[in-house]
């Protein structure tokens, strides 16, 4: 577990880079990110991708509103075993005024593409709550 709240911090999620442009995390897959058959679930990366792609979002989309995703399509590639060290990151593919789209990519520590997606998210035009804007900012790298 890490300090993040929510689901990421229950897999063990960190923060490695995080800007309006690319957000990267990475987590080491453990006893709690597998299936009932001993290998990595594949909705533990599809719930990766989602949280990265709207981490990215909302720093980009700022206090203009709040991001919720709104579709999550992730392909698994290649098993990884525990022990592994994932890195996730996550580019812009569209960003506009009422959605974003956004390309995963997760590799193991030897650079093997894992699994790849892509994050719709839509642009809400409500107040983030300023208790969730400070646990979401303390969650992020500082510097």
């Amino acid at each position: 577990m890490t300090e993040i709240p929510g689901l990421d911090g229950m897999l063990g999620v960190e923060h490695v880079t995080a800007n309006a442009d690319q957000v990267v995390v990475r987590f080491t897959i453990g006893e709690q990110h597998l299936q009932p058959f001993g290998i990595p679930h594949g909705g533990a990366y599809c719930a990766v991708h989602e949280s990265t792609a709207s981490v990215a979002g909302q720093i980009w989309l700022g206090d203009k509103g709040i991001v919720v995703g709104t579709n999550n399509s992730t392909d698994f590639l290649r098993q990884a075993k525990v022990g592994d060290t994932i890195t996730t990151t996550a580019t812009p593919i569209h960003r506009g005024r009422s959605q974003q789209l956004w390309h995963l990519d997760s590799v193991d520590q030897d650079g093997r593409l894992i699994a790849q997606g892509q994050v719709r998210l839509a642009n809400l035009d409500q107040p983030l709550p300023q208790e969730a804007m400070d646990r979401f900012t303390a969650a992020l790298p500082q510097g």
